[in-house]
């Protein structure tokens, strides 16, 4: 499960709002590079929506079924906001929705290919 704890403001390049939900995943335990002793973690996400603002605002609690997960992608440059530290970075936090089994899609209606005789 992960739980919308925020939200936040956008304007695209032509100047239209739009808001994303800031998404936090479960407890993670890390091992410390430095001191080699664990501490408890979670990972946040965002995600656009088609939501206003007080939609957003709304939401603000409710818990989603799913995890926030670590993926590869293109390497960018991130600052660092309190220290202004530069990282290139080469992983993201994305959302990832819950996997729903083949049966859970057959009794729930969320096949989007007919199921036939060789679906068994």
């Amino acid at each position: 499960m992960v739980r919308i704890i925020d939200y936040k403001q956008h304007e695209t390049a032509v100047g239209k709002t739009f808001y994303s939900l800031i998404l936090q995943g479960g407890i993670a335990m890390v091992k410390s590079k430095e001191t080699g002793m664990y501490y408890a973690t979670s990972h946040n996400a965002s995600i656009t929506s088609t939501f206003d603002e007080a939609t957003c605002k709304s939401l603000i609690g409710n818990e989603m079924p799913g995890s926030v997960a670590k993926v590869n992608c293109t390497p960018f440059e991130y600052v660092v906001p309190n220290t202004g530290e530069v990282l290139m970075l080469e992983s993201r936090w994305v959302y990832q929705p819950e996997e729903v089994s083949h049966e859970q899609a057959v009794f729930e209606g969320h096949t989007e290919k007919p199921i036939t005789q060789d679906s068994f």
